[in-house]
Parts: C-alpha cells; sequence; structure tokens
C-alpha cells in the first residue's frame, strides 16, 4: 500500500468493485467520464479482469481512508507507453459524492503521481479532462499540472458540446515543484 497521511493507495479488490460501478455509474460523476454509458456489473468486472489485472499498460488503485479502511475512490494510470515513459492520470472520490476536493484527492494524487515518477519511472504525466470540469481543473492546477491544449467540442454532454483540455505534469516540472 502507498500510505499518505490520511489516505492510502490500495490493489483493487473484488469486493471494491460493487461500490465503484455504483460510483461510476452516479450522473453527477459521468457527464466528466470518457465513459459516458451507465454501465452493469459484468462491463466492471471485465474491467477489473482484464485492466487492472492483466494489463501491462494500466495501473489502478482503490483509494482508501487510513484511519477507517473505508473505500473512498479510485485513481490509476492508464495507456503507460513504457517506450517514451508517459501515462494518462485518473482519480476521483466516490464517497459522499464528493467528486474531488482539496484532502482525499490531492493527497491521492500526490501520492500516484510520487509512484508514477518514482517506482515507473515516468518521465511525463498527462490528463484529458472536460471544460466543465472545474473541480479537476482546480486540482490539476494545485498539483501543478500545466494546461496544454483544447480540442474543440470533443464530447456530448447535458445537451451541449464541450471541450477536451489535455494537462500535463513532466518528472522535471514535479521536481521543481517539490524543492520550492
Amino acid at each position: 500500500m502507498l500510505r499518505g497521511d490520511i489516505v492510502g493507495l490500495r490493489a483493487v479488490e473484488a469486493e471494491d468493485l460493487p461500490l465503484l460501478l455504483a460510483w461510476r455509474n452516479n450522473p453527477d460523476f459521468r457527464k466528466y467520464f470518457r465513459e459516458y454509458r451507465e454501465l452493469g456489473m459484468d462491463q466492471q468486472r471485465n474491467w477489473y479482469e482484464q485492466k487492472v489485472l492483466k494489463d501491462d499498460h494500466t495501473r489502478m488503485f482503490s483509494i482508501v481512508e487510513l484511519d477507517k479502511e473505508e473505500l473512498l475512490g479510485a485513481c490509476g494510470l492508464c495507456y503507460i507507453d513504457w517506450q517514451n515513459q508517459c501515462a494518462d492520470f485518473s482519480i476521483y472520490i466516490g464517497k459522499n459524492n464528493l467528486y474531488i476536493d482539496s484532502a482525499y484527492a490531492v493527497e491521492a494524487a500526490k501520492l500516484l503521481i510520487k509512484y508514477g515518477f518514482e517506482e515507473l519511472n515516468l518521465h511525463r504525466l498527462w490528463t484529458e479532462i472536460y471544460s466543465i470540469d472545474e473541480k479537476k481543473k482546480e486540482l490539476f492546477k494545485i498539483l501543478g499540472f500545466s494546461h496544454e491544449a483544447t480540442h474543440l467540442e470533443t464530447h456530448w454532454t447535458e445537451g451541449k458540446w464541450v471541450n477536451s483540455w489535455y494537462y500535463r505534469l513532466l518528472r522535471s516540472e514535479r521536481d521543481n515543484i517539490d524543492s520550492n
């Protein structure tokens, strides 16, 4: 387990799947996810078996509250490109419909960043979020990610087109942030 002060990142377990699925299907969250459809348990199990357990290009974690050992959400590094040392960064907090907050999400994200750069020896983390996702915009600002590009009208949600915003964090940028 990767440990912070209030959260830990541990392996996703089969027992986590029903709660992760419920959070994943929350309409208030789903509008921010690439997979916009409601998912069933068969799809959730397939994701777990094929991506979490077997895919060498994916590292997913359950976020747990350390003092209660309670499941809070999920985070991970996906589409890991080992040759070019980069990965897509994802995170959400499902507990109490938080989605992204200033305590659990920030600490979990910092643990995941450290893991990506120090354990996996990645050079670059990137993420795609939608322009309506104000909470993640703030999170990535706090974490030191830079807004790198905007792709126009990529995602249809709530009756309108929204843009994709791409952010990045290079290991050297993280090192500069940590040294300040």
